[in-house]
């Protein structure tokens, strides 16, 4: 799951993105090739810098591939014809990700007070 508290930055290093999803930079790397959609901009020597969409879009495949179970090929082609309703899908599994742990720390509170 994306960790937000890098939300300010501009770049993001590929170490810095692969520590976020839990994956090696050899995968991040991978995807590039395989997924048009991943950009990031290289610097001097091949250093990648990767913005806020492409973290957002390394964020929805994560979540299609591991997640979820996808073939990279049924994961391009579902960014490719709905990736709309992908995202909304995706944002909607956060949000309640999010909601489920916020309720899981505050019943850890309850149960402390017992």
């Amino acid at each position: 799951m994306l960790n937000t508290d890098k939300e300010l930055k501009l770049y993001y290093s590929i170490g810095e993105v692969a520590d976020m999803f839990g994956v090696n930079t050899s995968l991040l790397r991978f995807w590039e090739k395989e997924f048009p959609q991943i950009s990031p901009k290289t610097a001097g020597r091949g250093i990648r810098q990767y913005r806020k969409e492409d973290v957002e879009t390394i964020g929805l495949i994560y979540h299609l591939v591991k997640e979820k179970g996808m073939t990279l090929p049924g994961a391009r082609q579902r960014l490719k014809d709905n990736k709309e309703a992908t995202v909304r899908n995706y944002e909607i599994m956060n949000r309640l990700k999010a909601i489920k742990e916020e309720l899981l720390a505050i019943k850890g509170e309850l149960d402390g007070r017992k």
